[in-house]
């Protein structure tokens, strides 16, 4: 301040000049101000890099804590007018503007929630039952049915086809790429999806009825699993056709592999399939115990409650614990992509040698 004060020749005093140099002096003060008050309060740097997770993903507790505040239900309950909140909080702050008295805290809290609703690659609004913060209530809730009405075929196939729905609305909504599916494109890969985990289900239980009654109550896991191999590859058969954008490690988009398409499709059936184990294998152990109890008998009626509790506990800890099995933010050597686009990443980034790309959920 003292240094500017002193560059400046005071004019005469009452003239135009004069009234200007004031202008000057006041400008430059407030701004000097303004920078002190800023550093004094602490404000948020922009090297934060919110475009990563918080966590480390190279580890596995790392995606875990990553997950568990991705899938968090209470995010489902959030309004219209907070979402907004937390992506202008978001897009603000990566274009360099920082909303006054922003705490690193709030900005990692806007980040997840931003990221519970908001595609990773196409930015849109997901559809609510599609988000990964959607799991855990409506799984326990048809996943509860499905171990409670697993006795009679039209109940088999009820409940199959519910949840193999929602699962076709989870796969679209989560898919990796920013490539749009036409609407012939959507019904076809749904009709396919769905029939093929219902006539799956119905199989698996006609073998199971000359079987003890306890693996009757594993038939549902063991259809679900099985239709998870369906649908996910259905529902994401344009990815499969055309591949999904790879990039560098600085994010620049290298093209479209089909090979990363079918290693991300692979790792989501290995995630969706290990969400299912707890939730449905293990109820059906404890309510298999629970219904030769008195209680039990004399009221029938908390059957189903009990045993959507269950699902509901198991997948709390199993669907972010599942999702952290493998990194959002995968990788593949360039080597094992297609012949045409390794070619084409050693002409234009000839010291690439690693891929990466958003798995999907």
């Amino acid at each position: 301040m003292k240094l500017y004060f002193t560059t400046l020749q005071r004019p005469r005093e009452g003239s135009i000049s004069s009234t200007r140099w004031r202008c000057d002096i006041e400008r430059s003060y407030i701004f000097q101000k303004h920078r002190n008050q800023s550093r004094m309060s602490g404000e948020l740097p922009l090297s934060i890099n919110i475009k990563e997770p918080r966590w480390d993903q190279g580890t596995f507790m790392g995606r875990a804590q990553h997950f568990f505040m991705v899938t968090d239900p209470r995010n489902v309950l959030l309004s219209s007018e907070t979402l907004e909140e937390a992506r202008v909080t978001v897009e603000n702050y990566r274009a360099g503007v920082v909303k006054p008295g922003l705490t690193e805290d709030e900005l990692w809290r806007a980040k997840y929630v931003y990221d519970s609703a908001f595609h990773p690659d196409t930015g849109e609004k997901m559809f609510v039952i599609g988000r990964m913060s959607a799991q855990v209530p409506m799984n326990m809730s048809i996943t509860g049915c499905m171990l409670t009405f697993y006795r009679t075929t039209p109940a088999v196939v009820f409940w199959q086809w519910v949840n193999q729905s929602f699962n076709a609305v989870v796969n679209y909504t989560n898919r990796s790429g920013d490539a749009p599916m036409t609407v012939n494109q959507l019904g076809a890969a749904y009709v396919s999806a769905t029939t093929g985990a219902v006539v799956t289900a119905l199989g698996l239980k006609s073998l199971a009825s000359r079987l003890p009654p306890i693996v009757s109550r594993f038939v549902p896991f063991a259809a679900v699993a099985a239709a998870n191999c369906i649908n996910i590859p259905f529902m994401r058969q344009r990815e499969l056709k055309y591949g999904i954008p790879v990039t560098d490690e600085n994010g620049n988009r290298l093209g479209e592999s089909v090979s990363a398409a079918k290693q991300a499709i692979v790792q989501v059936v290995v995630s969706r399939i290990g969400m299912a184990v707890p939730a449905m294998a293990i109820p059906p152990v404890i309510m298999n115990a629970l219904e030769k109890r008195a209680f039990m008998k004399r009221f029938p009626i908390l059957n189903a409650p009990v045993q959507v509790g269950l699902v509901g506990l198991c997948l709390v800890f199993a669907t972010p614990l599942c999702c952290a099995l493998f990194p959002q933010k995968s990788s593949m050597s360039v080597s094992g992509l297609e012949a045409d686009l390794q070619e084409r990443i050693r002409q234009s980034s000839p010291h690439t040698t690693t891929v990466y790309f958003n798995k999907g959920l």
